[in-house]
């Protein structure tokens, strides 16, 4: 992962999360499942390779060559990273399980 720092803060977050659930329902099992919804919620989001999937989807099975270096490089950043449909894929699995943790967190 490149970004060490981001993988920090998020996993001191879902700390602070897992200490507000804990307080307010006093239920361990509670915190156990919010502690693993996040942590694959983040290894879903910062853990992946994207440089390496940002490439055609027959490419996937073959390593990263020489001539896909430069191509990987120039089109890193932010902007690039983010293509709809990847977006509207994360918001509906997201989504879905923020709203079904939410109902498990409030009962």
């Amino acid at each position: 992962m490149a970004n060490d720092a981001a993988l920090r803060t998020s996993l001191v977050w879902l700390a602070v999360v897992m200490v507000v659930v804990g307080v307010w329902t006093l239920s361990f099992k509670k915190v156990i499942v919010t502690y693993a919804l996040g942590v694959l919620g983040i290894a879903g989001v910062l853990l992946p390779d994207w440089d390496y999937f940002d490439r055609d989807y027959s490419r996937w099975f073959s390593p990263v060559s020489e001539q896909d270096m430069p191509a990987l490089a120039q089109r890193s950043g932010f902007r690039h990273r983010i293509s709809p449909l990847r977006f509207v894929g994360y918001t509906t699995v997201y989504g879905y399980a923020l709203y079904k943790w939410w109902l498990f967190i409030s009962e």
